[in-house]
């Protein structure tokens, strides 16, 4: 009889808390609100025993004290996901110490002003016959990265002849470390955007570029709204979008590379953030079928799987000059490390297709694409990519999770960190960043002496 009583007691408690708590859940708010929930389950035994409260009571407290839990967690993540992001956002005092050092050098020093190339290798700046990678960057460490990575998995460096274009305040810097670290094999150009006889047409179209891509940054700064600064799910586009490389011209400036190098005809293109892993000699040699450019499009992870992003990813679909034109499942061909046969791109009107677009752009209310140079290449390129093995460029290594690992990074022939976590950052992830700092002389002493580490 005790133990039926006892059943039946559980069973009407089971019932009165479950109907209190569904109560509670269809309930559009909390009784008493959020403010003053109890924080801790200590006090809510406190307040439910010292008040004699009734189930319902409790179901309420409850609820309440998750509720504000979750908040809290909510505005910690929220907060740590921004900090993490504004860190992307700036330069490292080391970085900045190494070019003032270089900076020096080159203005002590008679052999950081040493010609480059070198005497014996200036012809090579215009022999079709040597493999030519270009690169437009501002960053010393990243340009060294990228060249001695390229150099060190190359099956023959003597052909390499590698261009690097930077801006003025960068180029005393820049002379200086490749002059002072001179390659035996290959040969390294540094040309700054000051020592270039541009035409007055040249020279208006840049600077219209620049200003148009400017008005589209902006704009959408000044209509992003309090939850697009949720770095998290789609949102994290928003963020990257407002990054301070997408108004930096040395990022806008590719569209001009065939003007650049007029007298070469066939070109690997790297950004600053990759590190060459294996030998990419056989990509001057590709047949892109009459194409301008060869790029990654299909992934290595399977059907129905983009290497990057989509289309709908980078341009907006709501716009009938857009949806007209495009699919927005299409992936995006990955930029970054492409072979150009300038010799079509010269035949074909990309450059001037990239200036129509940008005035589109500008008489659609700057809404056609985010911020970035990628939207308008995507357009004006359409129909001249060449696609070529996923496993040439693997990117996404400046994400927080990567979907690449272990046998995807080693057989890459060349890693991007694209996203906000760059390979010098201390920001990124160790496993993917030893993988770049291997390739960074952390006995030199001007990296010492700025304190550049691993």
């Amino acid at each position: 009889m005790v133990y039926h009583d006892h059943t039946c007691t559980i069973k009407k408690l089971r019932e009165e808390l479950t109907r209190a708590l569904m109560e509670v859940k269809d309930g559009n708010s909390v009784e008493g609100g959020i403010e003053g929930s109890l924080e801790s389950f200590d006090q809510l035994v406190k307040e439910m025993t010292t008040k004699q409260q009734d189930i319902k009571s409790f179901a309420f407290k409850t609820k309440s004290m998750l509720s504000g839990m979750e908040q809290k967690v909510h505005s910690a993540k929220k907060r740590e996901l921004m900090y993490w992001y504004l860190a992307s956002r700036g330069v490292p005092k080391s970085l900045h110490c190494l070019c003032l050092k270089l900076a020096e050098e080159y203005a002590v020093n008679a052999m950081a002003r040493s010609r480059l190339p070198t005497p014996e290798h200036v012809s090579r700046l215009a022999d079709t016959s040597f493999h030519h990678v270009v690169l437009l960057t501002d960053n010393v460490l990243a340009a060294s990265v990228v060249i001695s990575s390229t150099v060190e998995n190359a099956a023959n460096p003597e052909k390499l002849v590698f261009h690097i274009v930077t801006d003025k305040k960068t180029y005393n810097p820049m002379h200086a470390w490749f002059a002072i670290n001179s390659l035996k094999s290959a040969a390294v150009e540094v040309k700054g955007l000051h020592q270039y006889d541009w035409s007055e047409e040249v020279n208006v179209g840049v600077k219209q570029m620049l200003e148009i891509h400017r008005l589209i940054w902006s704009h959408y700064y000044n209509n992003l709204k309090e939850d697009d600064f949720e770095y998290e799910g789609e949102n994290k586009n928003c963020l990257e979008a407002l990054s301070p490389s997408c108004l930096s011209l040395m990022n806008h400036l590719r569209i001009y590379i065939p003007e650049l190098f007029p007298d070469l005809n066939k070109i690997v293109f790297l950004d600053d953030d990759v590190v060459v892993q294996h030998d990419i000699s056989s990509l001057w040699t590709l047949d892109l079928n009459g194409k301008v450019v060869g790029a990654v499009v299909d992934s290595w992870c399977g059907d129905n799987c983009c290497p990057g992003r989509k289309y709908k990813d980078y341009l907006n679909f709501s716009h009938s000059i857009i949806s007209s034109n495009l699919d927005q499942d299409h992936c995006a061909w990955l930029s970054g490390m492409n072979v150009f046969d300038l010799e079509a791109w010269r035949r074909t009107n990309i450059t001037t297709s990239y200036h129509k677009w940008l005035k589109l752009s500008l008489n659609s209310g700057l809404t056609l694409w985010q911020p970035g140079v990628l939207p308008p290449t995507l357009l004006s390129f359409e129909g001249q990519v060449h696609p070529i093995d996923p496993l040439w460029h693997v990117d996404g290594l400046g994400y927080r999770s990567s979907s690449a690992h272990g046998e995807i990074l080693e057989a890459a022939a060349v890693l991007h960190f694209t996203g906000p976590a760059k390979p010098w950052l201390e920001i990124g992830s160790p496993e993917v960043r030893r993988l770049w700092n291997r390739h960074v002389n952390f006995s030199n002493s001007f990296i010492r002496k700025c304190r550049i580490l691993g």
